[in-house]
């Protein structure tokens, strides 16, 4: 179903947040946790700096509980499974919380 529909594609958290303070919460969130490049670079010993999928995921929580809105349903694509977990656990929990 959602394979035949329009998917309004954000490569970063501020366009995630723009997308939906502009248009809206979607029917459907698809997240990946590494959205720069630099996720994909990282060392051991580095810091990120650019906000992950993690933190779109944790940003529309805290929407969604402001604004008194469910949470949209939701998959996580991501190829970086440690990350892609904590997504789906974040998600998960507070939709039980929710409910």
């Amino acid at each position: 179903m959602f394979l035949r529909k329009d998917w309004h594609i954000v490569r970063n958290y501020n366009q995630f947040i723009n997308r939906i303070l502009e248009k809206g919460l979607p029917e459907m969130i698809s997240f990946d946790h590494d959205l720069a490049d630099v996720h994909y670079l990282k060392t051991d010993t580095e810091d990120f700096v650019e906000k992950t999928g993690y933190d779109c995921a944790k940003w529309l929580i805290e929407y969604c509980m402001d604004n008194h809105l469910s949470l949209p349903k939701f998959y996580c694509h991501s190829m970086n499974p440690v990350g892609k977990k904590n997504i789906e656990v974040l998600l998960k929990n507070f939709k039980t919380i929710k409910n």
